[in-house]
């Protein structure tokens, strides 16, 4: 009760300090929420209303954005109890990833910067916190609902009870087989990379940061802007040329010979090692590749792809035995699809969405989108999922057409469907318990809404 108490007199006081500021038209922020003992300001939800990813929110954004504030600080303070944390190497990477998808939004850097009235600093800077806060509570959520299963027997039961058109419909999805090549790269090229790392390698033994020469040359986008670093990682969380370098780093003063990697070429500095997991910083070079070779590795696929054309062999043969690829060259070719599922495993499949695919590549996607099935692709240049630049010709193995779900055919996709359907079930009762033992202040002027959750201040 003092506790409820004197978190009343705090919000009483800054009303008081914002009616006076209102009244000397010298308004700078305004706390319209208190969930616990933190603070929502007018100023957090006016910046989520213009973050590109709530422009499509439905209703009304000054009544939902509070309540999903107030919302995250339930599990946020509950992931403080339990001990939830995320990696900065994770948040960095989403960041990026969601700054790219910003700036493509946007159409450039400058319009965004302009959009968001901020610089790429500030909003690197401001999606690192709330993309921390996001991963947290996404973490609490799946902790929350890890004992949540689903019987075949459920999901057949679900969906018998539903008419035709209530099934989901899937959408088109595509099976896809490349044959890569990887063009040339001349071992001067390699050894001018080499070079540059040792010659960081030495200005960091004479005293230079290793951090700042990793936000001035680094290439792994990710990283460099914190110094380089990648976050406590285990070796399975890293390339394996690249862990069994780093994990044999016993002091932080030293830097590593120069290894190479799936991704390029790095140097690596030992940060700090807990149990099993370390933190690492690196710097990352990736050698030029020449437009004449990758013209050559063109030149020599559009040979393969007439040999397949006039039945010499077929493309999965050539994928066999000529392909580059090491995730696809043992599968014919077949390129694979990994998809989260809502209990946190992980589902393998061949097929993929077009959204998908574009994710993965927009080069292929674009390629695959004119092709028939059966028919092979004219030879094109594209950036792999190790950033590199490849050369590629494809096949349209199978397109499947949109269709309602049927228990016999996407049994996969209608069993996260139900599964998803349980741990939503599971999380609402949780808020709303946790509303119950939970002290909510909200100011007069953003009470008049329609929440999701109605217990808010009760």
């Amino acid at each position: 009760m003092m506790k409820r108490g004197l978190l009343f007199l705090i919000f009483s006081f800054s009303c008081f300090l914002i009616t006076y500021a209102q009244q000397t038209n010298n308004v700078v922020d305004e706390v319209i929420w208190v969930v616990g003992d933190e603070a929502i300001l007018k100023s957090d939800v006016e910046s989520l209303r213009r973050d590109p990813s709530w422009t499509q929110i439905k209703g009304n954004p000054y009544c939902v954005i509070p309540e999903q504030l107030a919302i995250q600080k339930l599990f946020l303070h509950q992931a403080a109890i339990d001990s939830i944390e995320v990696t900065d190497a994770q948040i960095n990477s989403y960041v990026e990833q969601r700054i790219n998808d910003f700036v493509l939004s946007a159409g450039s850097k400058e319009k965004l910067e302009e959009y968001m009235s901020m610089s790429m600093t500030q909003i690197r800077e401001e999606l690192h916190d709330r993309y921390k806060d996001e991963m947290t509570v996404r973490r609490m959520r799946e902790k929350l609902t890890e004992d949540v299963k689903v019987t075949p027997a459920e999901v057949r039961r679900y969906f018998k009870e539903l008419p035709e058109d209530s099934l989901p419909l899937i959408p088109t999805q595509v099976e896809v087989e490349i044959l890569v090549l990887q063009p040339r790269i001349p071992d001067e090229e390699i050894a001018r990379v080499k070079e540059e790392l040792r010659g960081y390698t030495e200005r960091v033994n004479s005293g230079m940061s290793f951090s700042t020469l990793a936000i001035l040359y680094s290439e792994d986008t990710a990283s460099k802007t914190q110094g380089g670093e990648l976050g406590y990682l285990g070796r399975s969380d890293l390339d394996p040329a690249f862990a069994n370098v780093a994990f044999s780093l016993t002091d932080p003063k030293k830097v590593s010979k120069v290894v190479e990697s799936e991704y390029g070429f790095h140097i690596i500095q030992l940060v700090d090692r807990r149990g099993d997991k370390a933190n690492f910083r690196h710097i990352l070079r990736r050698p030029h590749v020449a437009q004449s070779d990758i013209d050559a590795s063109l030149l020599r696929l559009d040979s393969i792809a007439d040999d397949i054309r006039t039945e010499k062999f077929t493309f999965e043969d050539g994928c066999t035995y000529i392909s580059e690829d090491k995730d696809t060259r043992n599968n014919h070719g077949l390129m694979t699809n990994q998809k989260q599922t809502p209990d946190g495993g992980m589902m393998q499949t061949s097929r993929f969405e077009m959204s998908e695919l574009a994710n993965l590549s927009p080069e292929l996607a674009r390629v695959v989108d004119t092709l028939q099935v059966g028919q092979v692709s004219d030879p094109f240049q594209m950036t792999n999922r190790h950033m590199k630049t490849i050369c590629t010709i494809a096949k349209l193995k199978n397109r499947i057409p949109a269709h309602r779900a049927s228990v016999s055919e996407d049994f996969q996709i209608l069993r996260e469907i139900v599964l998803n359907k349980k741990k939503t079930e599971v999380i609402d009762e949780w808020i709303r318990n946790k509303q119950k033992n939970t002290y909510v202040r909200i100011n007069e002027a953003w009470r008049d809404c329609d929440f999701e959750y109605p217990g808010w201040g009760k």
